[in-house]
């Protein structure tokens, strides 16, 4: 029942992972080189501090996004199990 929703939805993702890390990681690495160049330049101290604040923000985010690509990635096989043992009625409670 849910086979032919979720198909496409599974397939769009699969092409999709790899262009998606791509495209992140070359933002995250330029964003950060410029972040970097910018705490370089900075000559007073809350300048710097500042610069230094959203560079390591920075960081901290592109490897929270990271992080969310791999575990979708990861986790899809499962998900995509769960919902056709759902539309096969073999639910599983745990509680056996």
């Amino acid at each position: 029942m849910f086979t032919t929703v979720v198909a496409p939805i599974v397939s769009l993702l699969n092409s999709l992972m790899a262009p998606l890390l791509a495209i992140v990681g070359a933002l995250g690495a330029l964003y950060c080189v410029v972040l970097g160049v910018k705490y370089a330049k900075a000559e007073e101290p809350q300048e710097r501090e500042k610069a230094k604040g959203a560079l390591k923000n920075a960081v901290i985010g592109f490897i929270l996004i990271f992080v969310l690509i791999l575990a979708l990635n990861l986790l899809l096989p499962i998900m995509i199990n769960w919902v056709n043992e759902q539309a096969n009625g073999t639910i599983i409670t745990g509680m056996e």
